[in-house]
């Protein structure tokens, strides 16, 4: 079970938490959004405090062998990452290497468990990582996914005032991403009872609160932090589906947010699967996923599947996000790019001249 803070009007919460860990030296991961928040003036302050940022969005393998060094240099035993997905990703990465081998590389050593204390104070309204086993690093160019149980940070920090300065875009963006983890995970072959609970849960939280989000209400922003905390638990058990397997490498080739491409292709793929339960892989059957569609309709007030697609699409058109302009080198590019270990976990099954075609209406 996973421990949460919820920040008020003081950061008192923390000092108590600290305290009950007795930590002789805390590892601050942060990005650059970390000057701009008002919880950095807190932990300027504390004396006991290593920040680490040296790197990117899209941490690679380089920088977390450099923070896992800082890490052991300045004698820390606990970890607390303050940002987005990628300082989340990178602190799980030093927790799990904080302990291992360091004349070998880290990334082909065989994992082993540690009591290191990890706790996440996400930045964003969108990715879920606090509440995940996964994280990404790039090694070598290339896309390499971290998975152990043991990173699920064993405490997560929610501050409303984190989002205030969030930019519009971002702000968006990121609550696209959590809003199809909810839809990916409600309808992934690997969804159960307790993942849909939390798909149900996290889509309503976000639906209902959307409006007083995006206008940056305290309230809103402090129900959207747990909405994508629940969107992350879900994920933590179903994993992500095609939206997410078709959405990575349009964010790379056109330069735009995660969640911005996550729901490009989920508001063309949703529809598709409807329409073609008849291809269903999910051993449950085609009946089963009929039903399933059934109920996400109703997880978001909707009376039927058309509806609910309909919501979808003016939803995304509402928030004005661009479509890029594309080439036909770009579908091509866009079609060899889907990792097919990623649609193992999608009930309806996609050929590659489906998803040709789907990114053909993606990107119309």
């Amino acid at each position: 079970m996973q421990n949460e803070i919820i920040i008020k009007d003081s950061y008192a919460p923390i000092v108590s938490f600290l305290e009950s860990l007795n930590a002789k030296k805390i590892f601050l991961v942060c990005d650059s959004s970390y000057g701009f928040l008002k919880v950095s003036e807190f932990f300027d302050k504390q004396k006991n405090v290593v920040k680490f940022s040296d790197f990117t969005p899209n941490p690679d393998y380089e920088s977390v062998k450099k923070a896992v060094k800082l890490y052991k240099d300045e004698g820390c035993d606990v970890i607390i990452a303050l940002g987005g997905g990628s300082a989340i990703d990178l602190a799980k990465c030093v927790k799990l290497y904080a302990t291992m081998d360091d004349s070998e590389e880290y990334i082909n050593q065989p994992v082993a468990e540690n009591d290191i204390k990890l706790a996440a104070m996400p930045t964003t309204a969108g990715t879920g990582s606090e509440a995940t086993r996964y994280a990404v690093i790039y090694y070598k160019g290339n896309k390499q996914s971290v998975t152990h149980d043991s990173i699920v940070p064993s405490t997560v920090i929610f501050d409303a005032s984190v989002l205030k300065t969030l930019p519009e875009y971002q702000k968006k963006a990121t609550m696209l991403d959590a809003l199809c983890h909810g839809f990916e995970s409600f309808w992934s072959v690997n969804s159960t009872d307790e993942s849909k609970e939390y798909s149900k849960q996290a889509i309503k939280i976000i639906t209902e609160n959307l409006n007083a989000y995006l206008k940056n209400e305290t309230q809103a922003n402090e129900n959207m932090l747990k909405a994508a905390n629940i969107a992350g638990k879900a994920i933590n058990i179903t994993q992500t589906t095609a939206g997410h397997a078709m959405c990575y490498k349009l964010t790379s080739l056109y330069g735009i947010a995660h969640g911005h491409a996550a729901a490009m292709c989920v508001r063309k793929l949703l529809p598709y699967m409807i329409d073609n339960t008849d291809k269903c892989v999910d051993k449950r059957g085609k009946d089963y996923l009929d039903n399933t569609f059934k109920q996400l309709a109703e997880a978001v007030g909707c009376k039927s599947t058309a509806e609910l697609c309909g919501n979808f699409n003016s939803l995304f058109e509402s928030l004005e996000l661009n479509i890029p302009a594309h080439t036909d080198e770009d579908i091509e590019i866009l079609t060899n790019s889907v990792n097919p270990v990623r649609l193992k976990n999608n009930p309806v099954e996609l050929d590659l001249e489906t998803i040709k075609m789907l990114y053909k209406q993606i990107l119309e």
